[in-house]
C-alpha cells in the first residue's frame, strides 16, 4: 500500500505533532509516524510527568510550614506517593488525549509504526502487519527525538541504577538516592525527591550546577539544596558502581580525593542522545553528525526537501523549541519562508525556587567581546517575595555599556519560569535599559524586580541602599 501526502513527520513529541497541526493548518495532507505514544518523551516520560511530581513537591514544602502563615494543620500532612503517582498519570492521559483529539480534529493521518526512508521524499513504515509507504510531495520533517545517556563504567548494569524515566515511574521512594548529573534533569529530580524525605547527593563533573546557565543561578540553586540536606559534589564525577551489603556503592573522584556514597538507587542524568538510528538517513543522503541531525534556520538538512526538529538536531533540547522548529520546518516545506530564532530561547528549571534564563550569560557576554554592566536585586527587597515568604533568590539583568542593550536576563525566583518572557521580549526587540526601566511594573509583584535589577546597572535600584 502506498500513501500519497503533502506532508510527512517520522515522530509524534512535541516537534512532530505541531508540525503537523501547522501543516494541516496550512491546507496540507499531513501523515505521522510514531512507533511509541503521542507526545513522545515530554508528555509521556518527561516536562509533563516532572511537572506534576513537582507540583506535588511545591505544595508538600509549603504545608510543612504552613505555622510560618499562621496556618496549624491538625495531625500534620503525609505525602502518599502512590496518590502523587496516580495524579501525574491522570494529567499524562489527560494531555496526549487532547493531542490525540487535536490531531484527528485537524485531518492529520497517523499511522503506529516505524519509519524508514528508502529515498528523500518516501518512508517505508513497518507494521505488525505489514509494511506500507508514504511518498511526501513537499517534504519530510524528522523529529524522533533523543533517549538518556547511558555512561561505560564498571557496574553501570545493575540493579538499581536507573534513568529519568525509571525515576518518574518509581512504585516506592529509595531512602537514599545518588544523581548523576547536575543539570535540568538531575536538578528537578532532585528536587522531588528531597521534598519527599530521601536522602539525595548530586555529583556533577562541572564546577557548578546547571552549567549551562548564568554561574550565579547555579550557585545560588546550590545554596538552597544545600540547606535542605540535598548534597552536592562539584567537580565530581562517577568512576564505578558496585553491589553494597544494603544497597549500591558508587565510587566518586572528587576535589579532596575519592569518596564512596552509599544509595538505594543511582540515577543517571548525564545528558540525552539523538535518536538517528535506523532511519535509513544514509540512504536519503542525509548528514548525521555525533551531535544529531545538522539543520540551518530553516531546518533544513543538507538534502532539500527534508528537515529535522527537536532533539535529534541536537540544538537546544527544549520541548518549545522543538514545537517552534516544527513550525518552521512545514511552513518552509510549504512555501511560507519563516526562521527559528534561538536568541529568544528561554530555559527554565522547575526547582524550588524556579530558575530561568535567556540570552547571553554574564560570562558569555564578556566572551563575545561586550563592555559588560550586570544589575542584581535580591528577592528578600522586594514586597512580594516577603507575603509569599519565598526571599531565597534574586534577578540579574545583563547589558552592554555604551548602549545599555539587554543581552540576558537570569532569575532564581518563584515563577521564574514565567517572569523569564519578559526578558525574551526585551531580546526579540532589541530593548534597552531604558525599556525595562519605563515600563510600569505593577505593586506589590516579582516583576517589579526586573525593573530594579535594570535599575541596578546604572547603581540606582531604588529599594537598595547605597
Amino acid at each position: 500500500m502506498v500513501i500519497q501526502t503533502d506532508i510527512a513527520i517520522l515522530g509524534g513529541g512535541p516537534g512532530g505533532y505541531v508540525a503537523a497541526l501547522r501543516a494541516a493548518q496550512l491546507g496540507a495532507r499531513v501523515t505521522l509516524i510514531e512507533q511509541d505514544r503521542i507526545g513522545g518523551v515530554c508528555l509521556n516520560v518527561g516536562c509533563i510527568p516532572t511537572k506534576a511530581l513537582l507540583r506535588s513537591a511545591e505544595v508538600y514544602r509549603i504545608l510543612q510550614r504552613a505555622e510560618s502563615f499562621g496556618l496549624r494543620l491538625e495531625g500534620g500532612i503525609v505525602p502518599d506517593w502512590s496518590a502523587i503517582q496516580a495524579r501525574k498519570e491522570v494529567i499524562i492521559r489527560q494531555l496526549v488525549g487532547g493531542v490525540e483529539k487535536l490531531l484527528h480534529r485537524a485531518g492529520v493521518r497517523v499511522i503506529n509504526g516505524r519509519g524508514q526512508f528508502i529515498t528523500p521524499r518516501t518512508l517505508a513504515i513497518e507494521k505488525a502487519e505489514g509494511t506500507l509507504s508514504v511518498e511526501a510531495a513537499r517534504g519530510i520533517v524528522v523529529a524522533t527525538g533523543s533517549r538518556p545517556i547511558q555512561l561505560p563504567l564498571p557496574g553501570i548494569d545493575l540493579p538499581g541504577v536507573i534513568d529519568s524515566t525509571g525515576a518518574l515511574g518509581l512504585e516506592d521512594l529509595p531512602k537514599r538516592l545518588l544523581i548523576v548529573g547536575g543539570g535540568v534533569v538531575g536538578v528537578e529530580l532532585a528536587e522531588i525527591f528531597g521534598a519527599f524525605g530521601v536522602q539525595v547527593t548530586v555529583v556533577e563533573m562541572l564546577d557548578r550546577l546547571l552549567p549551562q546557565m548564568d554561574a550565579d543561578l547555579g550557585a545560588g540553586l546550590a545554596w538552597a539544596f544545600e540547606q535542605r540536606g540535598v548534597r552536592v559534589h562539584l567537580d565530581s564525577r562517577l568512576e564505578r558502581v558496585d553491589a553494597g551489603p544494603s544497597g549500591l556503592l558508587a565510587t566518586i573522584a572528587a576535589p579532596s580525593g575519592q569518596v564512596t556514597v552509599e544509595a538505594d538507587l543511582i540515577l543517571v542524568a548525564v545528558g540525552r542522545r539523538p535518536n538517528v538510528e535506523n532511519l535509513g538517513l544514509d540512504v536519503a543522503g542525509v548528514r548525521v553528525e555525533r551531535t544529531g541531525i545538522p539543520v540551518n534556520l530553516q531546518m533544513e538538512t543538507n538534502v532539500p526537501g527534508v528537515y529535522a526538529v527537536g532533539d535529534v538536531t541536537g540544538v537546544a533540547p527544549l520541548a518549545h523549541v522543538a514545537m517552534q522548529g516544527g513550525e518552521v520546518a512545514v511552513e518552509n516545506a510549504l512555501g511560507h519562508p519563516a526562521k527559528l530564532d534561538l536568541k529568544t530561547v528561554p530555559w527554565s528549571v522547575y526547582t524550588d525556587p524556579e530558575v530561568a534564563g535567556v540570552g547571553l550569560t554574564e560570562a558569555q557576554a564578556r566572551e563575545a567581546g561586550y563592555d559588560v554592566v550586570a544589575g542584581r536585586f535580591p528577592l528578600n527587597a522586594n514586597g512580594k517575595a516577603l507575603t509569599y515568604g519565598e526571599t531565597a533568590g534574586f534577578v540579574k539583568v545583563v547589558s552592554e555599556a555604551r548602549y545599555g542593550e539587554v543581552l540576558g536576563l537570569h532569575l532564581i525566583a518563584p515563577h521564574a519560569s514565567d517572569l523569564i518572557h519578559e526578558g525574551g521580549l526585551a531580546l526579540a526587540l532589541e530593548a534597552t535599559l531604558d525599556e525595562l526601566i519605563t515600563t510600569l511594573h505593577g505593586h506589590p509583584t516579582l516583576g517589579e524586580a526586573i525593573r530594579e535589577a535594570a535599575l541596578e546597572c546604572r547603581g540606582a535600584a531604588l529599594h537598595l541602599p547605597h
